[in-house]
């Protein structure tokens, strides 16, 4: 059977690519990894892109319509969680939702062309465990408190 490794990198459309960039660096925290005019790569510093935002050539989105719902980017753990949660505050970023699903912890929230970004950590040690609360129906869904 074959089966995909990861994720390899996701790919937006942006209406302002400059806009998109200052969200992504100085509010997510990537790394520029190449530049142009109407396209830039990010890094999170250990392969070549991870995300790539290129100039949109036309402008429009449906609410709950088709395309991207949400990306999910994952981090270290629970206090890189908060840290981020204290950086969309301060950075007025509007956050839609936080949530315990059980197997992860999560802050949902938009870049500035509106497509939804998920920051995660996992709440285990193992992954398998994380698997198993998925796949046993156990997980929950209930707001979080961040200090």
């Amino acid at each position: 059977m074959v089966q995909p490794k990861r994720v390899g990198h996701v790919v937006l459309n942006v209406r302002d690519v400059e806009a998109s960039t200052k969200f992504y660096t100085d509010v997510i925290g990537f790394q520029i990894a190449l530049q142009k005019e109407d396209a830039t790569f990010l890094t999170c510093g250990t392969i070549h892109h991870d995300l790539a935002l290129f100039k949109a050539k036309q402008s429009f989105r449906l609410d709950g319509g088709v395309g991207l719902n949400h990306m999910a980017l994952q981090v270290e753990d629970f206090d890189m969680l908060t840290a981020y949660h204290h950086v969309l505050e301060q950075n007025n970023i509007d956050i839609d939702r936080t949530t315990d699903h059980g197997m992860t912890s999560s802050i949902y929230f938009e870049d500035p062309d509106g497509n939804g970004i998920e920051l995660f950590c996992n709440n285990q040690d193992d992954a398998a465990e994380g698997l198993a609360i998925m796949s046993d129906g156990t997980r929950v869904n209930t707001e979080l408190t961040f200090a």
